[in-house]
């Protein structure tokens, strides 16, 4: 199966389109498309106070403290970018934002859409590589802007084809549910990209089919799209990853299945210590809760059991390891994960984030680091996405509900 083009040879197939009619052809061949606008977000204004007011009631540990960073509508997953000049903030519609902090003040002052004379298609992942490449993966397409962190003021920037629309998974395998992308750059300086599947249980028939594309899965390639394989087999819908800092380990959550009662199967933060390693979907829910799918039924392959095992159908979404200085040493090369929150459970769960400390033998556990965003009525008053760290080691929270980004900070 076919799938990509290096970015050199995409960059080449498009300048030399005699007849380029699309905007993206129109980039990669150094024109401009005539958009002239960005869509700005006002930062002031009712919405900002009543997320202050919101943010009175969420509780930390001692010394920490939590603001409001930016508003930003549906955010997603974040990168910041190498220099520390702007945030990248992705969504589950058709929108990426770049969000600048001009006065330095650790509060945004601007908010405004990142290449408005794109369409983008649940541009939920977003990745910077070390040297400024920033990659955007969509429900079915990889994009590459190779110099976004100083040329997203203009509505037009440089857009290379990656993975081209249509070939990061089979097009009729497009899907309205599981379709939210992460994207991270591993130490190998490839490219690892979760693949959510689009069904609570992944029936038997499709098995092969996810096997050999990598749905239901994580896979990497290279930065210009090449050589692509599967890394991870056995996922149900992975929604954050990272690599441990030390040992280079991919870690990531996964959300679990549903329809099997408000306390099972387990939600999961999953150690990979190889490629190819198997995590047990379909034939596990959960941890080791069998679902009722295949119950009974030999598992044919050999499963690795999460890490550590969380709440129920708290759906554990975006996670970091923390690398800062600005926290107190025991959180060095620890988990910030965010956990979005039920949907569906009886008694909400989740809407906080969890800190997950990993000790010399790769041995976890989870804690809550920062709760509050279910009130007392069992209302959410927000539902956080992602954490990502700042270049100063404070951290921001993305919440897609309260559509807006927090920073949380420590002092002594």
């Amino acid at each position: 199966m076919k799938y990509l083009l290096s970015a050199s040879a995409a960059l080449a197939l498009i300048a030399g389109s005699a007849y380029a009619q699309t905007n993206l052809e129109k980039l990669g061949a150094f024109k401009v498309t005539g958009t002239k606008e960005h869509t700005f977000v006002d930062q002031t204004g009712p919405q900002a106070d009543n997320i202050r007011r919101v943010l009175e009631g969420i509780t930390l540990p001692e010394g920490f403290k939590i603001d409001l960073y930016a508003l930003v509508p549906d955010a997603r997953h974040m990168a910041m970018a190498p220099q520390g000049t702007v945030l990248f903030v992705g969504t589950k519609k058709t929108k990426v934002w770049a969000v600048m902090d001009r006065d330095r003040d650790r509060v945004a002052d601007e908010v405004k859409d990142f290449a408005p004379s794109l369409e983008f298609d649940v541009p939920n992942g977003v990745a910077f590589t070390k040297d400024g490449f920033l990659y955007i993966a969509e429900r079915n397409r990889v994009m590459l802007y190779p110099a976004a962190e100083f040329f997203h003021e203009s509505p037009d920037v440089v857009a290379v084809p990656i993975v081209p629309q249509g070939e990061l998974i089979p097009v009729e395998e497009e899907s309205y549910n599981h379709t939210a992308r992460v994207i991270k750059v591993g130490p190998d300086d490839k490219l690892y990209i979760s693949l959510g599947q689009p069904f609570n249980v992944a029936p038997a028939e499709k098995l092969d089919l996810y096997n050999e594309t990598g749905i239901g899965g994580i896979i990497r390639m290279d930065r210009d799209g090449q050589n692509r394989e599967v890394y991870t087999y056995g996922v149900r819908n992975s929604v954050g990853h990272d690599f441990h800092p030390v040992t280079g380990e991919l870690w990531w959550t996964d959300n679990q299945v549903d329809g099997m009662g408000d306390d099972i199967p387990p939600g999961e933060i999953n150690r990979q210590t190889e490629a190819g390693q198997h995590f047990g979907h379909p034939w596990f829910g959960g941890g080791t809760v069998r679902t009722n799918e295949y119950a009974g039924q030999e598992v044919p392959v050999e499963v690795v059991h999460p890490a550590v095992e969380t709440i129920a159908h708290a759906a554990d979404l975006g996670m970091s390891f923390y690398t800062g200085n600005m926290f107190p040493a025991k959180y060095k090369n620890a988990i910030f994960s965010a956990q979005h929150g039920s949907w569906n459970r009886t008694t909400p769960v989740g809407a906080r984030v969890m800190v997950t400390f990993i000790d010399d033998e790769g041995n976890a556990s989870t804690e809550p680091f920062a709760e509050g965003w279910i009130d007392e009525n069992g209302e959410y008053d927000g539902r956080p996405v992602d954490v990502v760290q700042m270049k100063d080691g404070s951290i921001l929270v993305s919440d897609d509900f309260a559509n807006a980004v927090y920073r949380i900070s420590y002092s002594e």
